[in-house]
């Protein structure tokens, strides 16, 4: 644990009996290997047959960011189910629209889960109803990143029972895996016509060590191992590679050091001609961060939290910036010819907040479409919008949407 986090923790000591700051930053122990690639196969996954010369279709990409459910958001989810386990669906309702509506969305499950009958925890060890899984099916979502530096926070049991738990819902998982097979395995999803890679990795586990005998358990952030990963997916039929990085400094609008030379990296590296790296998701920061085409690839360094309760920066205070966050949309269309790379012909990004007065995520663009005269709302899409586009993402065409 840092020493600015542990500052931050004694800031807070006096809050979070009530509700719950960002998730912590992670000691320097060395970090243990991993082996394979990617995770285990996806719901859709398999090997589709090629696709008939000019029948090729492209199709629209959704990323969100954080799910963490602090102790509040799991209070509230008893609540809406008015006494009868814990229901997180109504949570997604406004943003359930757009994500049902893509060929593929994707969000980042950032807690474990626990048993159903619980019991639960918010910050700092995070156990979370398995309920959420069912949320975010029933929202639209075809699969998630589980790479998060609190992936360990219940050890492998912990882990195991949340991808179970995907497994039974029908959600694809990416970053964490059970065996040495499923670790081995790339995620693939079929998207119009493309077949898609997920990868997913986290620059630590808060100093939790792999589980007994599996050092693969959870996808550690390493450059080398990163493209080793997409190159093995692009061989096994991907026409389209996605990587998920939970990086990055918490409550920090600018990418860090590391966030800009591995991106940088990542997106400069290529296999005859092609690059190895279609696009780059990004989650951690808990706030949200700039999207920005490097070396002809889309970044989003940080998507903000999608679902948090009330959240306190380093310095103590309460900070709205906790529950914003931003949902990128991105269309893909086929390439020109065989072999070359799938084009991101259209960039979108769809501002949103965690409401905990309601207990709801908002879409912002739309609610204040209903409500102009929303001043929270108002303040809250400022705030994102000013945040994504902060490294001039606008000048290659990236746009606000609905």
């Amino acid at each position: 644990m840092t020493k600015r986090t542990r500052q931050a923790l004694a800031l807070l000591s006096a809050l979070l009996l009530s509700s719950a700051a960002a998730g912590c930053s992670s000691p320097s122990a060395p970090a243990p290997a991993r082996f394979g690639s990617g995770g285990p196969a996806a719901a859709r996954a398999g090997t589709a047959p090629p696709a008939a010369p000019g029948s090729a279709k492209g199709f629209t990409l959704v990323a969100s960011g954080d799910v963490l459910p602090h102790t509040s958001i799991i209070k509230r989810a008893a609540d809406d189910a008015d006494g009868d386990g814990h229901d997180f669906r109504p949570m997604f309702s406004a943003v359930k629209p757009v994500v049902s509506a893509a060929d593929l969305a994707l969000c980042h499950m950032e807690t474990i889960y626990g048993e159903d009958g619980g019991p639960f925890s918010g910050y700092p060890a995070f156990v979370s109803p398995p309920t959420v899984a069912d949320a975010l099916k029933d929202a639209g979502y075809d699969g998630c990143s589980t790479a998060s530096n609190h992936t360990l926070d219940d050890g492998g049991d912990g882990l195991k029972r949340t991808l179970d738990r995907f497994d039974k819902v029908g959600l694809g998982h990416a970053g964490s895996a059970r065996t040495a097979a499923e670790a081995a395995r790339t995620t693939l999803y079929t998207a119009g016509s493309a077949k898609v890679a997920h990868l997913a990795y986290t620059y630590d586990t808060n100093g939790y060590p792999m589980p007994e005998g599996q050092p693969w358990a959870v996808n550690l952030m390493r450059q080398d191992e990163i493209v080793a990963d997409a190159r093995a997916a692009r061989k096994a039929g991907a026409d389209v590679v996605l990587v998920s990085l939970h990086w990055g400094t918490e409550w920090q609008t600018e990418p860090d050091e590391t966030q800009l030379s591995l991106g940088k990296a990542l997106t400069a590296s290529q296999t005859g001609g092609r690059p190895d790296v279609d696009m780059i998701l990004g989650t951690h920061a808990h706030i949200p961060q700039a999207y920005e085409k490097v070396n002809g690839t889309w970044i989003i360094y940080g998507m903000g939290d999608q679902v948090a309760g009330e959240m306190f920066n380093y310095s103590g205070a309460r900070d709205m910036r906790g529950n914003y966050g931003s949902i990128g949309r991105f269309t893909f269309a086929p390439p020109a010819a065989p072999g070359q790379r799938w084009q991101v012909t259209k960039a979108e990004f769809i501002p949103q907040m965690m409401d905990l007065s309601t207990g709801r995520i908002v879409n912002l663009p739309a609610a204040l479409a209903q409500s102009p005269d929303h001043e929270e709302y108002e303040s809250a899409q400022e705030a994102v919008t000013e945040a994504v586009l902060g490294r001039g993402a606008a000048k290659d065409g990236l746009k606000a949407a609905q």
